[in-house]
């Protein structure tokens, strides 16, 4: 007997209910794969995308990490984001982070967890760039949520500096960056006001909103 045979229970549940009320959904779903938008997000358990934002299987392209992180060098998250750009033709790339993130946390108060803390320095440098504006607020709790808004603003920088993203925009293609943040205590996500079509898009998009933030 399958230890998890509650979570296979589930999916035929599921998988009955969606049939039930729309036949021809899986068929559908199975011919071809047509997303409008990559989600870029925290692996975080409370943070279901498709969810958040109402949206069926199929109409949202997603890469998770802890944190939320955009690195240039992790081949995971640049072929995720080459795939959806130049094969799915993507036309929103949106980078969400959320009140209350874990990583973040743990990068600003610097506990050690172990191979994570390597991950995580890239939080941490975001920190630094903007340890002023975080320390004059007046507690951890403050801090810890501004710098997961910073994070996010960081990030979407990071996605539009990709060789694929200044390609895709090189050569006229519309896709669009914005930075998103998610309130796990009340399911709402808020814009965080940096929104980028193009490089000097990006360049007024960020300036606008580390003000805002700082």
């Amino acid at each position: 007997m399958p230890s998890l045979k509650h979570l296979l229970d589930n999916n035929r549940a599921w998988a009955a209910e969606v049939r039930a009320r729309e036949p021809g959904f899986f068929p559908r779903l199975a011919a071809q794969q047509a997303p409008r938008y990559l989600w870029i997000g925290c692996s975080d358990s409370r943070v279901p995308a498709n969810e958040i934002v109402d949206l069926l299987p199929g109409e949202l392209f997603v890469h998770r990490n802890v944190a939320n992180v955009v690195v240039h060098t992790d081949l995971n998250c640049l072929s995720v984001l080459q795939y959806a750009v130049d094969v799915l033709r993507v036309e929103h790339v949106i980078v969400v982070g959320h009140y209350g993130c874990g990583g973040v946390q743990a990068a600003w108060q610097g506990r050690p967890l172990g191979l994570i803390d390597n991950w995580l320095r890239h939080v941490q440098d975001v920190a630094a760039r903007h340890l002023p504006a975080l320390e004059a607020l007046p507690d951890d709790g403050a801090r810890v949520e501004r710098l997961c808004e910073l994070n996010v603003v960081e990030q979407v920088v990071h996605v539009a500096r990709t060789t694929i993203v200044q390609d895709a925009w090189r050569r006229g293609q519309p896709l669009t960056l914005h930075g998103w943040i998610y309130g796990l205590s009340n399911g709402i996500v808020k814009d965080l006001g940096i929104e980028a079509h193009s490089p000097e898009s990006l360049e007024t998009g960020y300036a606008a909103a580390i003000r805002s933030l700082t």
